[in-house]
């Protein structure tokens, strides 16, 4: 009998058709979620996957390649995510940003908000990357729409959003951690909008 034999059963298609490196994102995202970037180990991922260890180096070149996949990448596409923000009269930008977020993050489960804020706090990496997305992305919509003081409508923006995912996800605050969407997009999106068009200094 091959001793290689148990290794190959283990790349490729998993049983019931789940892919490795799916399954790999999966579980990293509980495992960041759970310990945050430092406390989460290569082998608790892949043990949760049902995988082994070195297909982690396999597919994503190690822990910091595949946690930039499965948090850093967020559960959306942001050019994708700008086309669909900016479809709609400027006005109710506000309200498009919050509901579209909120909904998909709902849709993930809130885990991937998570994994990203616990990671944040004890790693400088997962921070700036975070940084560097909403800046990229709030930059991006609020010069579409021709508003002045860019970087801090940005920075405010960002603020709001992040806050509320804190509230929502990570501190699990009631009833705004259960609360319905378009209740949330009501009471968060007059402020959104005024950070991305209205008089702010």
């Amino acid at each position: 009998m091959s001793t290689a034999e148990p290794t190959s059963r283990r790349r490729g298609r998993r049983p019931a058709g789940q892919d490795t490196r799916t399954a790999l994102i999966e579980a990293a995202r509980a495992v960041f979620a759970e310990n945050g970037y430092d406390g989460a180990t290569v082998r608790a991922i892949a043990t949760r996957a049902g995988v082994d260890a070195a297909m982690v180096n396999h597919w994503f070149g190690g822990k910091e390649g595949l946690f930039a996949r499965a948090v850093l990448e967020l559960p959306f596409d942001p050019l994708e995510l700008l086309k669909i923000l900016r479809n709609g009269p400027d006005e109710e930008l506000g309200e498009r940003i919050v509901r579209t977020f909120i909904t998909r993050w709902d849709g993930a489960g809130g885990g991937v908000f998570v994994a990203l804020i616990r990671s944040v706090s004890g790693n400088e990496q997962a921070g700036q990357v975070l940084r560097e997305f909403f800046q990229k992305f709030f930059t991006a919509l609020i010069s579409s729409i021709g508003s002045d003081d860019i970087s801090l409508r940005m920075t405010l923006c960002a603020s709001q959003m992040v806050g509320m995912g804190m509230i929502r996800y990570v501190a699990k605050f009631e009833p705004l951690a259960s609360e319905d969407v378009e209740v949330v997009v009501r009471a968060v999106a007059p402020t959104l909008q005024r950070y991305l068009t209205g008089e702010i200094g």
